[in-house]
């Protein structure tokens, strides 16, 4: 029995609650955890906006914690790791993409951290708002970052990953032009990254009042999208555009800026679609709008390791697990700069 906040349904709010957890396996690690993220998908789940919501619906993809247990056929974990556990828990690994080290595109389907099926009491996956958790020693991840930074690592799981592996498909890094579009939860750790693999970055941003982050975090130079002059400054120069607005937008206003065979690739999942795009901006430049999903657990750990040796973390505001309901609040406001995570020590408060 583990303590855990959640929902027990999509009008209800976060409350404190208990779980079970099972008994380690052979194949298995146990984790106290001491952070997990909070990621904008948790809110879209536990208010029921995606639909197929499970209740209770314990959230949580972007964990911190040190191994408590490990099974008898465990050898790439011992007690007292730090490790981490990002959006996935398990995937068929017999597939052609689970095969490749792609679990997220497990062709029979991967399971999320939470809202997946399962054979554990409730029937579904319960994620990181809790005190400990148990997963497969295949989607546990090393962590090796300084112990005053574990905080700070956690949203790395899933915002990490989720710029990191597109940034690396597409090749980002010295003599490229990349643009990181939004500079929030998601953008703001894609500026860090592209520009420590060696890219000149280009953030764009809707408010001005951003400008002068979006530099701190590393951008070579920052376009107020709103301003015609300055976006069409840019036009036809990019070789990789990353879109992480999560809201719809034109897409035209991006793939003019490409350059020949330039991708732009969207992570944002918006609620409603985009516009139409202008087929003849692809068509004339044999450019590509594209989509990436996360990361599988190869990438992850490769993503892990990149940003420790770089010094890169995300910028966050620890909350109290009794704060949740407020910090959803804010995120629907954009108030936070720029990850919210939770000081799961506080469930014992």
């Amino acid at each position: 029995m583990t303590k855990a906040y959640g929902a027990t349904a999509a009008d209800r709010p976060l409350e404190e609650m208990t779980i079970t957890r099972r008994a380690p396996g052979a194949n298995d690690v146990a984790i106290a955890i001491d952070y997990c993220g909070v990621c904008h998908s948790d809110l879209h789940t536990v208010r029921g906006e995606w639909g197929g919501t499970l209740f209770p619906c314990v959230p949580g993809h972007e964990i911190v914690g040190r191994v408590t247990a490990v099974g008898a056929d465990v050898s790439a974990f011992k007690e007292g790791d730090v490790v981490g556990v990002g959006c996935m828990v398990d995937s068929c690994q017999h597939c052609s993409p689970c095969e490749q080290g792609l679990e997220q595109f497990c062709e029979n389907g991967m399971t999320p951290t939470y809202n997946g099926d399962c054979e554990e009491a409730p029937g579904h996956t319960l994620g990181g708002y809790s005190q400990d958790i148990v997963v497969s020693d295949k989607f546990v991840l090393k962590i090796t970052h300084p112990t005053e930074q574990l905080a700070a690592v956690a949203p790395l799981l899933c915002a990490g990953i989720t710029t990191y592996s597109p940034l690396r498909h597409w090749k980002a890094g010295p003599g490229k032009k990349v643009g990181i579009v939004g500079i929030g939860g998601l953008g703001h750790v894609a500026v860090k990254l592209a520009k420590a693999m060696g890219a000149h970055v280009v953030a764009f941003t809707t408010s001005e009042s951003k400008r002068e982050d979006a530099l701190k975090l590393g951008a070579d130079e920052v376009v107020v999208s709103r301003n015609p002059g300055e976006m069409s400054a840019h036009a036809g120069s990019f070789d990789f555009i990353l879109d992480t607005v999560a809201a719809p937008h034109k897409l035209d206003d991006y793939t003019g800026l490409l350059t020949l065979d330039g991708t732009l690739t969207l992570v944002g999942l918006p609620d409603s679609p985009h516009p139409s795009p202008n087929i003849g901006y692809l068509i004339m430049g044999r450019r590509s709008i594209a989509g990436s999903l996360i990361g599988g657990i190869p990438e992850t750990q490769e993503m892990l390791d990149f940003c420790a040796e770089h010094g890169i973390t995300a910028d966050i505001e620890m909350i109290r697990a009794d704060g949740i309901d407020e910090a959803y609040e804010r995120m629907k406001r954009s108030d936070v700069k720029y990850r919210f995570v939770i000081d799961i020590a506080t469930m014992d408060a």
